[in-house]
């Protein structure tokens, strides 16, 4: 038998998709793809022959069975999924279904698009003196999140921070942030990082909220919040003239 590959399709920029995923779309007999999220440039390479599935209207269970029967059949199936499929990729649930039916999957990393905003905005999340922590959460919705990694929790450490889902709740990001970061952090909300019609709303917990409202963002965006957005940093340590380690001797 053949197995499945979940592949990471990255954040939208159909170059952004690493090239091993490439290959593995290019040679894929079923290509099934998150259409709400996923860029449709990033599969026009797939064989013309090759049966191609929608998830966005599937079930699981529609999922699975074509993912079962394919691979019984000995076709190379292709999951493809948004940014980096680890991440709010839901990936788990058809993988441990998989494994019960003897089915063999690999995954196949991708860029997530808390990684490809960071980009956008030219920022490194782990400054010197600044932040050597990065949290990647979302406010509870539909899917619950547990009381414990509440958002006004987990803002009391201060650190590099990537909000995934929750950009229509931007209100409540911003209450629940401003208990612990001052009113003045700065905060960005990207809007379809990497695609052509990218969009950047930068601010801070004071005006953040109105700025997004008056760009009309209200879904498939990224928050990045902290002082790693700002200017103030130290100059790290590995380039430092005076800084010995293992391939350098300081002066």
């Amino acid at each position: 038998m053949n197995k499945v590959y979940f592949i990471g399709a990255g954040p939208g920029d159909p170059d952004l998709i690493t090239v091993k995923g490439r290959k593995l779309v290019e040679k894929a007999d079923i290509v099934i793809y998150a259409g709400s999220l996923v860029n449709p440039q990033i599969i026009e390479c797939r064989k013309a022959d090759s049966e191609l599935y929608n998830s966005a209207g599937m079930t699981l269970e529609e999922v699975i069975e074509v993912i079962i029967e394919g691979v019984k059949n000995n076709k190379l199936v292709a999951r493809v999924h948004t940014g980096d499929p680890s991440i709010y990729g839901a990936i788990r649930e058809q993988i441990d279904i998989l494994n019960k039916n003897d089915i063999e999957c690999e995954v196949v990393p991708g860029v997530s698009s808390f990684t490809a905003s960071a980009a956008a905005l030219k920022k490194e999340f782990t400054l010197p003196d600044v932040s050597q922590t990065v949290i990647c959460t979302r406010l509870s919705g539909r899917t619950p999140v547990p009381e414990k990694e509440d958002l006004e929790a987990l803002a009391s450490h201060k650190a590099s921070m990537a909000i995934f889902l929750s950009v229509q709740m931007i209100g409540n990001v911003v209450h629940k942030l401003s208990k612990h970061y001052k009113i003045n952090t700065p905060i960005a909300v990207i809007q379809r990082a990497t695609w052509e019609d990218q969009k950047i709303v930068l601010g801070t917990l004071k005006d953040i909220a109105q700025k997004v409202k008056e760009a009309g963002i209200t879904k498939t965006a990224q928050i990045l919040v902290g002082d790693f957005l700002g200017d103030e940093y130290s100059l790290s340590k590995l380039y430092d003239k005076s800084f010995t380690h293992e391939y350098r001797k300081g002066k």
